[in-house]
């Protein structure tokens, strides 16, 4: 994992799994919601709001929406969203999201995934700073996530 700005993040892992095993995982709703921790309502597709619920520990319950922007068939996933969107007496639409792209990279050993999270600079200041330290530690807990549940599914 590592930080080039505080306008973005970047995280990475050797899955030890095909590409089409993870671009699975990604890219169906049901699946990416049991390694994401979100129960979600509807398939992704480019264009397209999918809703649903945290089911976290500690985040139980708060909505969860991100908008799907590309689909690139076992290369790269992107969606945009609103980062630690968390305070249910905010309302978050106002604000610039941020994209999510992850990209897969087909190596001897498995599959790379590479994510970046961009756009932090646009997030009011009030919050910026706690959005970007939440989606570090976040995206590090994610990438041991998707690992587990690859490992489990195996």
């Amino acid at each position: 994992m590592s930080e080039k700005s505080a306008d973005r993040i970047e995280a990475g892992i050797l899955l030890r799994v095909p590409v089409a095993r993870v671009w699975r995982a990604l890219t169906d709703a049901g699946e990416f919601g049991e390694w994401f921790g979100v129960k979600l309502a509807g398939a992704f597709v480019p264009g397209v709001a999918v809703k649903g619920t945290i089911t976290e520990k500690g985040y139980e319950g708060l909505q969860f929406e991100i908008t799907v922007e590309r689909i690139e068939p076992r290369r790269l996933f992107s969606w945009l969203w609103h980062p630690y969107a968390v305070d249910t007496d905010v309302d978050y639409s106002a604000e610039p999201p941020t994209l999510v792209v992850c990209e897969l990279e087909e190596v001897a050993d498995g599959a790379v995934l590479k994510l970046v999270e961009s756009g932090f600079d646009g997030i009011p200041a009030a919050r910026r700073a706690e959005a970007h330290r939440m989606h570090v530690e976040g995206w590090a807990a994610q990438m041991k996530s998707i690992e587990k549940y690859l490992a489990q599914a195996a």
